[in-house]
């Protein structure tokens, strides 16, 4: 049994503690910084979208981790396949970017040098404008004008403790989201149509202990009868006792699942062959999928005593996926992605 929260509560006690731990359905639990009990340098805060449909995405973050703050930008091409990462840095943002309280409305906002992105939401809908000059380090200027709406009902909330007093992670995953606007490469545009366009949030509040590394898949997409569906995995994320962030979306509805399983070649062995292919499945059979990768995104900073080293691997999904009320999804190479990270933070 995992616990589901279903009315409002304070996310954090008087320790700096998860209360209750468990998922929702809905941004129920209300999370206050004052009541961080760990020092401003642990704090980590980020607004994370993913928007793209099957020929280009564009994945841009905004980020306070206390020690050091980033606005990081991919652009992906899936059909040639490729893809390019750049990241501007600053240095002891702790809380003067002022991340919004709650994902379900308020702007994140942070200019570093010529790079600047800005997140607003209205609680109606989610705009996303910026600039990155020399994105590739090849001379192309990236800039973007988007609007996330039609919010699904439901999405994936996940309140989980840490093994150590006063450490915590929240985190609410939206997918499915429409998206209509535009991808600047250059001269060059690429538009989203919300047609086929969805965009993805992952919104995370949290203090992390020092080293980890965790799993996490996402996908949207829309069926051949027009239905939306898309889906969150992953663990990693801490002690999952009280739940895991394992969710299914059908039509702005999430369909719980039990604890997923990502079956990386090599994984067992420590040695991933990320670019192999990979198979998805759940401890209660609801999900059973193969994962063909196109394009391993492996971007490491790599400091010793600090590290961040993603596989953020994008490829097709193929399987199904069953609903709580039984309904079978059947997948035929949808495009999402797969990652495994390593962080020291």
């Amino acid at each position: 049994m995992q616990n589901e929260i279903k009315e409002q509560i304070e996310l954090l006690n008087e320790q700096g503690n998860i209360a209750t731990p468990g998922y929702a359905r809905k941004m129920l639990y209300v999370y206050n910084r004052e009541n961080v009990k760990a020092p401003k340098t642990r704090l980590k805060e980020w607004d994370y979208y993913y928007v793209g449909n099957k020929e280009y995405a564009l994945c841009l973050t905004i980020s306070d981790l206390g020690f050091v703050g980033a606005l990081s930008l991919t652009v992906m091409d899936f059909v040639t396949p490729a893809q390019f990462t750049n990241t501007s840095i600053f240095l002891f943002p702790m809380g003067k970017l002022n991340m919004p309280r709650t994902s379900e409305s308020g702007d994140a906002y942070f200019k570093n040098g010529k790079v600047e992105m800005k997140f607003e939401n209205d609680g109606k809908t989610r705009r996303l404008t910026g600039v990155y000059p020399n994105a590739d380090k090849m001379g192309t200027d990236v800039s973007w004008d988007i609007t996330l709406s039609d919010f699904p009902e439901e999405s994936m909330v996940i309140a989980t403790p840490f093994d150590k007093k006063a450490h915590f992670y929240f985190n609410q995953k939206i997918n499915c989201m429409k998206a209509e606007g535009y991808l600047a490469l250059g001269d060059k545009k690429c538009p989203f149509d919300p047609a086929d366009s969805f965009g993805t949030l992952d919104w995370g509040r949290g203090v992390w202990t020092y080293d980890n590394t965790w799993y996490w898949s996402s996908l949207s997409t829309r069926l051949e009868d027009g239905s939306l569906f898309g889906w969150n995995l992953g663990y990693g994320f801490g002690n999952t006792t009280a739940a895991s962030e394992d969710m299914l979306f059908f039509n702005g509805k999430a369909h719980k699942i039990d604890r997923s399983k990502f079956i990386i070649p090599g994984d067992d062995e420590g040695e991933p062959r990320y670019m192999e292919d990979w198979r998805f499945t759940s401890e209660d059979g609801k999900l059973n999928c193969t994962f063909h990768p196109i394009i391993d995104r492996y971007e490491p900073f790599d400091l010793k005593v600090m590290c961040m080293i993603p596989h953020q691997v994008f490829g097709y999904f193929s399987g199904t996926a069953e609903l709580e009320d039984g309904k079978v999804i059947e997948l035929k190479d949808v495009l999402g992605f797969a990652e495994k990270v390593h962080n020291k933070w």
